[in-house]
């Protein structure tokens, strides 16, 4: 039972961006991946994802291949993502953007999932008319965020979750984590702050240039910096 990613390459314009990565992601626990920008780290995510196609390489869901499956299929399977830059319908409320981004669900479902979304994030309990695109950069993270845990995920990647926003909402977000981790829910967190990604990370995958370069424990990592300072300069 994991999401697995072995040996997979990713093109884009005629450059490969993402260079034979592998990574799991196994049940409530977080594989954070860290790396410089133009690491490749966002365009892995999107892959996984189906969001860009994969030229090489496996993706797995508890045993059962993802690969070449449109994003919607990848959300059936139980992967969601929640892309970098806190991507909300602006023009809609709060409770339409989970609306939408429930359609999937049956009307008893939809509403069951909506509660517990509610639940994690009391902030868009509060503000369900309001209309996203007014809300702040911390509330869209959530709103975010809650999009993809419509879709029911068993794993859920998270591309810059703490990008652009205060280190109070960042708290904030990492206690919603440690609640969806006692739930079950795998998560693969891309984050660019390495404190925030090592203090909820159970391994990491540090990529440069688009290619691994470190897989294994966070704890390791921690005791072995030149690893993450070879990542970044």
């Amino acid at each position: 039972m994991a999401l697995v990613v072995e040996d997979i390459s990713v093109f884009s314009s005629g450059r490969e961006l993402v260079r034979g990565a592998s990574v799991t992601v196994d049940p409530g626990k977080v594989t954070a991946v860290l790396g410089a920008n133009g690491a490749g780290k966002s365009e892995l995510v999107l892959a996984i994802a189906g969001m860009l196609p994969i030229a090489r390489g496996t993706v797995t869901v508890d045993g059962r291949s993802i690969h070449g499956c449109t994003p919607d299929a990848v959300r059936l399977a139980g992967v969601a993502a929640v892309p970098e830059g806190h991507r909300v319908l602006s023009r809609l409320s709060v409770h339409d953007n989970l609306r939408v981004a429930g359609s999937m669900l049956s009307g008893a479902e939809l509403d069951r999932t909506m509660r517990e979304t509610y639940a994690l994030f009391p902030e868009l309990a509060e503000r369900k008319r309001q209309l996203a695109g007014t809300m702040s950069g911390g509330q869209q993270q959530m709103l975010a965020i809650g999009h993809a845990l419509m879709a029911q995920p068993r794993y859920l990647l998270i591309d810059e979750m703490s990008l652009g926003l205060a280190p109070l909402i960042v708290k904030r977000l990492v206690k919603t984590l440690a609640l969806l981790l006692e739930k079950g829910t795998g998560v693969l967190l891309v984050e660019q702050f390495t404190e925030v990604a090592l203090s909820v990370a159970t391994s990491v995958t540090v990529m440069r240039t688009g290619k691994v370069q470190y897989s294994g424990l966070a704890s390791e990592l921690k005791a072995r910096p030149e690893i993450l300072e070879k990542a970044y300069f």
